[in-house]
């Protein structure tokens, strides 16, 4: 067990599983005209991408992303084109693909990845964001914003936040990430960048008590 695993005590763990949850929109998937996978520096967003093909629930995938001072060593050549490779790897046609490497962050995500669909001579009605569990909300805020005419579906891995933490490796990051990402689904409305977000009560507390305890390597400055 690292020291960031016992430095973490049950009663943040708590708040953090609060906030996780929060984070998630829980939709109820239904099929779209196309998906768009948001690259981060977890691959899992481009397997369950996979997934979510191979159950018919969009016939067109765009993954997007170029890199960012955490992906850069992992995705040499961008998050999207490494996110493509493992697709097409796990039996996706490539055909099916679209590319969007340059994006640096959400709103260039949904922006850029909008570009691309044109440009391929696509203009769907219904759009599933496939992101990481805890990107769902913050993701859909930022799409509504602005692609306000479409239909937007989230979805993510369905993992529980013990199973993600597992994934990644490093409990302190993945609580930071949840509080960061916190941040922003209360601040970006501020600044024109996505939709406003209801905070419950005991989600805001959690994440302010979270802040208190040091978890804020993630967070932003305005």
């Amino acid at each position: 067990m690292s020291d960031n695993q016992q430095a973490i005590t049950g009663d943040q763990w708590r708040r953090a599983a609060l906030i996780w949850d929060y984070h998630q929109m829980h939709h109820q998937l239904r099929p779209v005209d196309v998906a768009i996978g948001l690259g981060s520096h977890d691959l899992g967003v481009a397997t369950h991408s996979v997934e979510l093909y191979r159950a018919g629930m969009f016939p067109t995938l765009v993954f997007t992303g170029g890199n960012s001072p955490t992906t850069a060593k992992v995705f040499p050549r961008g998050e999207a084109v490494h996110f493509r490779e493992h697709a097409i790897g796990l039996g996706v046609p490539a055909e099916a693909i679209l590319l969007e490497p340059e994006a640096g962050n959400t709103g260039q995500n949904v922006t850029l990845s909008r570009e691309v669909l044109a440009t391929a001579g696509i203009t769907p009605t219904t759009v599933m964001l496939v992101s990481k569990p805890y990107m769902e909300r913050r993701s859909f805020a930022t799409a509504r914003k602005l692609w306000p005419d479409v239909k937007i579906l989230c979805a993510s891995e369905p993992l529980e936040l013990d199973d993600y933490v597992k994934s990644i490796g490093d409990e302190k990051l993945v609580l930071d990430m949840l509080v960061g990402d916190l941040q922003r689904i209360i601040e970006y409305p501020k600044l024109g960048f996505a939709i406003e977000q209801e905070v419950p009560e005991d989600v805001r507390t959690a994440y302010e008590s979270l802040i208190r305890d040091g978890f804020t390597s993630r967070l932003v400055s305005f």
